[in-house]
């Protein structure tokens, strides 16, 4: 009987939701025989008392696994108790086949199946298909028995393949019940369409875009559907400095959470968006919502998706320079690769610079995770605060007060208290360094063996004056020049490390780290340093030697 073939698992299917009715005579009988004769082979029978459940179990199932699963229902009336599941399962991607019946088209018993109640008149419609066919990748009606497992095969390369989804077939009881002679195909040859990759000038173009990017962004929807994409998507993350990742949709876990680089989950809006120069937009249906949030003109923008053109949605569009169909953990996987191998992408990596928050998030990464941070960071606190987020009862001490110059006592003071017991950070801002005396701290720190660490925020200056400026005159004349005009320039910068040492009677380890390359070495030694009993001052070059704020580039004096 041609209904054994839409039950059986020759076709990778190991689960079967179902609602029976009166279409199903020959779909039951092969049930049950395929129960008894297959039992190694046959799916799983799951009796679904409604059809929202039934498609629903298909496609968590389906979703989870990658592995296409079936839901059988009951003609036009079952079709549309699916209800609002074929919608989820169209727009979450889940690889489902539907199979529904269709009331017998013959009414005098020319065939086994012909009508043989009330019902098979009112439940005969037009067009079953049209109920669904708008949400589905493939609909199509099975219209004789010696063709029904490649038309089950072809359903399943469109479920299955880029952009996956649900798939519908119908059938007459009379074509279900047809006898043919048993026959198999290879499934070698039906699987899903095979995943498309960049161009080699599409990877060497998006890669030299990423790394030479001030404030690059990727935007993502569903990219984690396929586990292996968020691993290449975090070495992706780990290689461009500053390369941030939002997640829009929250159907798939695309991008580890507690990574430095995660903005976390918001639809459609973010701060970051209007002030990215590079943005990457992989498997994404919605990056952002024009009246709400949008990339400022000039903004370089490429995107990478299995349906960039949204075929399912009639109105679709944003700015891009390119787009490619594509699998994205592929093109991620190829974007990594052409850095690794690109000496001058390598150089360019090596030599950039870093923000206060990429250090304080690599800093967090190579200190204890008890470390007790005296902070006095002024402006740049909250960059500070969001990067460290402290969740450990007395690891965050911060001044009480407005007299700067606190941190470099205060720290001496934790350390005191704590011993050898804990690692200590002080994180200080350059100006507020040389409030807190450090000619007498590194020589009180040397002398009763107090080991802390010492970052110093070197951003060129006073930057509280710059913002209270521009908090009174924001198009002033004063918004319009560098520190050194303002008279707020610690340029030449000192050499604060090297006062640090001198104080410490040279028993300190002082380093300077301006890109991005040194300062993951200086920090290690730093760390390793302070473990050891010596203390350490790494003066942290923010935006670079040349200084945040401009005034000429920075000299170290010593």
């Amino acid at each position: 009987m041609g209904g054994t073939d839409i039950a059986e698992g020759q076709a990778g299917i190991t689960h079967c939701f179902v609602n029976l009715g009166s279409d199903h005579p020959s779909i039951i009988e092969a049930m049950v025989k395929g129960q008894k004769e297959r039992k190694d082979r046959f799916p799983r029978i799951l009796t679904c008392p409604n059809e929202m459940v039934a498609l629903s179990m298909a496609d968590g199932y389906a979703r989870l696994t990658g592995k296409p699963q079936c839901v059988i229902v009951h003609v036009d009336v079952g079709t549309q108790g699916l209800g609002a599941a074929v919608h989820n399962a169209s727009c979450g991607r889940a690889p489902v086949l539907v199979f529904a019946g269709l009331s017998p088209y013959t009414c005098d018993g020319e065939y086994r199946g012909s009508r043989t109640e009330y019902i098979h008149w009112i439940q005969d419609v037009p067009d079953q298909k049209q109920i669904v066919s708008q949400y589905c990748r493939y609909s199509a009606e099975i219209k004789c028995g010696r063709n029904i497992k490649q038309m089950v095969g072809r359903a399943l390369q469109f479920a299955t393949s880029a952009p996956a989804g649900p798939a519908y077939l119908v059938g007459a009881r009379e074509v279900m019940e047809e006898d043919i002679e048993p026959y198999e195909l290879d499934q070698a040859y039906w699987g899903p369409v095979g995943a498309a990759a960049l161009p080699e000038d599409a990877v060497q173009e998006m890669a030299e875009a990423l790394v030479g990017a001030k404030e690059p962004l990727l935007i993502t929807g569903y990219s984690g559907r396929h586990h292996d994409a968020v691993g290449h998507l975090v070495k992706l993350a780990d290689t461009v400095k500053g390369l941030r990742v939002i997640d829009t949709g929250g159907s798939d876990m695309c991008f580890p959470a507690n990574h430095r680089a995660s903005l976390g989950l918001r639809y459609g809006i973010h701060e970051k968006i209007p002030t990215a120069d590079v943005i990457l937009v992989a498997d994404c249906d919605v990056p952002w919502i024009p009246t709400q949030c949008r990339p400022s003109p000039g903004t370089r923008i490429f995107h990478l998706d299995s349906d960039p053109l949204k075929q399912q949605i009639p109105v679709f569009y944003f700015p891009a320079e390119a787009r490619y169909k594509v699998s994205t953990a592929a093109a991620l996987r190829q974007l990594n690769t052409y850095i690794s191998s690109s000496p001058s992408l390598s150089q360019t990596l090596s030599e950039s610079t870093f923000n206060v928050s990429y250090l304080v998030s690599r800093l967090k990464y190579h200190v204890p995770q008890d470390t007790i941070f005296a902070i006095e960071a002024v402006t740049l606190t909250a960059f500070v605060a969001d990067q460290l987020a402290p969740t450990i009862p007395g690891t965050w001490l911060n001044c009480g007060g407005g007299g700067l110059g606190w941190s470099g006592g205060a720290a001496l003071g934790i350390k005191l208290a704590v011993g050898d017991k804990r690692f200590v950070c002080q994180i200080v801002g350059d100006g507020t360094f040389l409030f807190s005396i450090p000619g007498s701290v590194y020589w009180i720190s040397q002398r009763y063996n107090l080991p802390v660490f010492t970052i110093v925020l070197n951003n060129q200056g006073w930057n509280a004056p710059r913002r209270s400026l521009l908090l009174v005159h924001p198009d002033g004349e004063g918004s319009k020049v560098g520190n050194e005009e303002m008279n707020i320039s610690f340029a030449p910068s000192p050499d604060y490390a090297g006062i640090a040492k001198c104080a410490a009677g040279g028993n300190l380890w002082a380093g300077t780290a301006g890109t991005a390359d040194e300062l993951e070495h200086k920090l290690q030694e730093a760390v390793a340093s302070v473990k050891g009993g010596v203390g350490a001052v790494l003066d942290a070059h923010l935006d670079g030697p040349q200084g945040k704020y401009g005034g000429g580039r920075s000299v170290t004096v010593g």
